[in-house]
Order: C-alpha cells, then structure tokens, then sequence
C-alpha cells in the first residue's frame, strides 16, 4: 500500500476520533435531561476507534495517535520513516474533525467555544481540579498501558480478529477512568484538533498532551517488546495484522 494511502486512512480514522468523541461530549453529553454523560462519552471514542480500525485498519495499521505511533516504533512494529508523515496526518485529521464540529456546534444559539469545547487541561482546567502533576500521572500510565494493550493483542499469539474490539474497549476504559482529570488525552492530535478552536486557555496547555503521552506511548511499547522478546512472533505492519508489510 502506498504511502499516500496510509496517510489519508490515518487521517480519517483520526478525524473519525475526533469528530466521534469529542462530538458526543459538545453536542450530546450534557443535553437537558437525555444527556449521555461520562459513560456515553467513553464508550463513543471506543467505538470510533473499533470502527475505522475494522474499516482502515487493514491499509495503515489503524494507529490514529501519534503516541501509538510513535510506541509502535519504540516496540518495533514500524519503521522510523513513518512517524513523521503518520502524525501529520493524525493531527490534520484532528483539526479538520475539529473544524467540523466547530461549525456544528456554533449553530446553537448561545455556543461558547471557551467553556471547554472538550479540550484536555489540567490544575483549574481539569474537570476534577486535578493538580498539574496528577494529571502527568495519568496520562503517562494510561497511555502506557493502551500500548501494551495495543502491542499484546496484536501479538501473532493473539486471538486473530478481536484487535479492534479490544484496544476500543481499552480506549473506553481510559475514558472511564480519566475524564474527570484531564478530560482524557491520551491522543496529541485529539487534544490539538479541539484546543485550536478552544479559543482560550487550551493551547497554552497543550504542551502537556503531546509531551506525556509521547512518553508514555514510547515506554508502553519498550515495556511490551521487553516482555515479548526473544520470541514474540511480532507482526510487521503496525497495529492491525493485515496493514501493508512495507509499514514495518
């Protein structure tokens, strides 16, 4: 599969992401009555993740993350020379997806984009009040487990075929978990695709959602090849199994 093609999956995996979770956290979580709340929020970036990863998944890898890309290399599943074009792709992905919901938002009257417009923040911007370095805890340990979580069910000693369900079970449980503290990152491009149109504070918190779960997605995978290895049977094409060798 070409490069061009890779990119343009990752990038609408990662505006589906977007537009998905953080769509149904403007639009639908508090509504009068019938809002979906936290729960509804979770499981919608879940099922963003399940159903492009099925959908595309098979022609990038389905990493829609630039910290799950960049932990794939770190666990030796890609190749150096496709980080930089794979994130580019993610984060204007994520912007476009932002831009979209940005223009399906303000037709409400009375829409504010600086209430929150589900940007990630941590200390007076986090949804709890949570302390910068609480928020760095999270982020860090949950990205980490998403990649080992992501390395180990994609695994050849793995079920076949269940990867998308699980890594999209595991990104609910990370919503579950952490949107109170920081309105769940885990995703640089996520955060950037909404913070951009914040219009306020976000972007000068930003640094701290590409920064951690870099971190934590480069450990994830470190983690995981250190447990795998000498014979861990790795697949060569990214996330998903049936991605394009060349990925590797």
């Amino acid at each position: 599969m070409t490069m061009g093609k890779r990119c343009l999956a990752e990038f609408l995996g990662t505006f589906w992401l977007v537009l998905g979770g953080c769509g149904s956290a403007v639009l639908a979580a508090a509504y009068p009555q019938l809002g979906i709340g936290f729960a509804g929020v979770a499981l919608a970036f879940g099922l963003t993740v399940v159903t492009m990863a099925y959908a595309v998944g098979h022609i990038s890898g389905g990493h829609f993350n630039p910290a799950v890309t960049v932990g794939l290399w770190a666990g030796g599943r890609i190749s150096a020379k496709d980080i930089l074009p794979y994130v580019l792709s993610q984060v204007v992905g994520g912007i476009a997806a932002g831009a979209v919901l940005y223009a399906i938002a303000s037709g409400k009257t009375g829409f504010d984009p600086t209430a929150g417009f589900a940007s990630n923040g941590y200390a007076e911007h986090s949804p709890g009040g949570y302390s910068l370095l609480a928020c760095m805890i999270a982020e860090f340990v949950l990205t980490a487990f998403f990649l080992i979580v992501i390395h180990g069910i994609t695994d050849t000693r793995a079920p076949a075929g269940f990867a998308p369900l699980a890594i999209g079970l595991c990104l609910t449980l990370i919503h579950l978990i952490s949107i109170p503290v920081t309105n769940t990152s885990v995703n640089p491009a996520r955060s950037t695709g909404v913070a951009l149109f914040q219009g306020s504070w976000a972007i000068g918190q930003l640094w701290m959602f590409w920064l951690v779960p870099l971190l934590g997605g480069i450990v994830g995978g470190l983690v995981y090849r250190y447990l795998a290895a000498p014979d861990s049977g790795r697949r060569d094409a990214g996330a998903f199994p049936s991605a394009p060798a060349s990925t590797a």
